[in-house]
């Protein structure tokens, strides 16, 4: 139904460091094996949510800061196939700490043989997350791919993680709520009542609500049991439009984008491979 690819602009390692778009400040890149160790550089490949085509490699740039946003211009990554620009640190309604940007790409719907781009999306944590993850210090990015283990470790994580969706095109809510319940639904069996209130509630955000290209949709899972639901049309959410309290909603949308059949598969490899090389 869609398929995704994850692209941002360059950024280069120095003491302090200067990216194109930014001021001086310091950060950690994900490293990848690349022949000039001043390039942060990580490697993704494109995949059909149908049919996976051929292994065409892609390049993936993008930094994971070592502290909050610095005062002043903020930082960004440009999604090169959508041209939206992703901050590389947010601070959200809902989260403790301000969050890290790990990855990005973005999901396109395809009409008969027609790709029609619908959002890009990049997915911020709380930095602190990678203590949990010593257990794959030096794990190939295949293997770290094909172990579920570890995405599930982040999900059980006390600790924020948010998905930030971006419009980039009008997209009808009815519509949007449907493509997610499609992906949602068979991931839980057997919803109980409060899965079934959840997903209630999680559908009376979307329904009868037109979302206008540029909007910003904010999935934000702050521990385990709960999912923060945001949406702005006017830049950064300032407060939370409505919390889902159930596990296995907060659980299978998760799943939706990180599990073994995520609707987003270069997103998922995107991260993945900034994991291989930041654990290394």
């Amino acid at each position: 139904m869609f398929e995704a690819q994850a692209i941002c602009t360059r950024t280069r390692l120095q003491l302090p460091i200067f990216t194109r778009n930014c001021i001086s400040r310091p950060i950690i890149g994900f490293v990848a094996r690349i022949s000039n160790p001043n390039e942060l550089l990580c490697q993704t490949h494109s995949c059909s949510f149908l049919s996976p085509p051929e292994d065409i490699r892609t390049q993936t740039r993008f930094t994971f800061n070592a502290s909050s946003s610095s005062v002043g211009s903020a930082e960004y990554i440009e999604e090169p196939a959508t041209k939206v620009r992703f901050q590389t640190s947010l601070s959200l309604p809902g989260c403790s700490i301000s969050l890290s940007l790990l990855g990005t790409g973005y999901r396109e719907k395809v009409f008969a043989i027609i790709g029609v781009k619908v959002y890009a999306a990049g997915l911020y944590v709380n930095q602190s997350i990678l203590n949990s993850l010593n257990a794959w210090k030096g794990r190939s990015a295949a293997e770290i791919q094909e172990d579920s283990s570890l995405f599930s470790t982040i999900f059980q994580s006390p600790l924020e993680k948010s998905l930030q969706i971006v419009l980039v095109r009008d997209v009808d809510g009815k519509t949007f709520w449907d493509a997610l319940n499609d992906a949602i639904s068979p991931r839980i069996k057997s919803p109980t009542p409060v899965d079934e209130s959840a997903l209630s509630t999680f559908r009376s955000i979307f329904q009868g609500q037109p979302l206008k290209k540029g909007t910003f949709i904010f999935l934000t899972w702050p521990d385990p049991l709960k999912m923060l639901v945001c949406i702005s049309a006017d830049g950064l959410p300032s407060s939370v439009d409505a919390a889902i309290e159930s596990e296995n909603v907060a659980l299978a949308l998760f799943d939706v984008f990180f599990g073994d059949t995520p609707v987003s598969p270069s997103l998922k490899s995107s991260v993945v491979n900034g994991l291989e090389s930041v654990l290394k």
